[in-house]
């Protein structure tokens, strides 16, 4: 329904007989669970090993604030996500971050900047190990 519609009908001026008036596309159902929009079968038999295994991560780069749902849905469901902000535009971007880190927070998970605009949001039973402790060391690449 269109704006103009939608205001001659809340000013009554219009007949609005569907109940289209309370569906606002901005807050639609995504698919049901167990659809998959992967076309590749081989896609989809490899997530649905990495569910069984518990070994999925998720990779998601938004386009705008509204995509952050998808994230918190998949933080919840326990899987890690890569959050790859450098397409977006630096207000919407602080307000994935701002959400990514109140989500993080609520479920007891952590974040963690992995590049410039990049983040990972991992569950609380999962661990970062970071590698910067086996460069101090000196490895096999160490030539000085």
């Amino acid at each position: 329904m269109g704006s103009v519609r939608k205001a001659s009908a809340w000013l009554g001026l219009v007949d609005d007989s569907d109940d289209e008036r309370y569906y606002d596309d901005d807050y639609a159902e995504g698919p049901e669970p167990g659809d998959s929009w992967v076309t590749d079968p081989r896609v989809r038999v490899a997530d649905e090993a990495a569910q069984d295994q518990g070994t999925r991560i998720a990779t998601v780069t938004p386009d705008g604030f509204r995509d952050a749902r998808g994230i918190g849905e998949l933080f919840r469901e326990g899987v890690p996500v890569i959050v790859n902000l450098t397409t977006m535009e630096s207000a919407d971007a602080k307000r994935v971050v701002d959400f990514a880190a109140g989500l993080t927070f609520g479920l007891r998970g952590s974040i963690e900047r992995v590049a410039n605009r990049v983040f990972l949001l991992t569950p609380a039973d999962y661990q970062i190990v970071s590698g910067e402790a086996q460069r101090s060391i000196g490895g096999f690449f160490n030539q000085s």
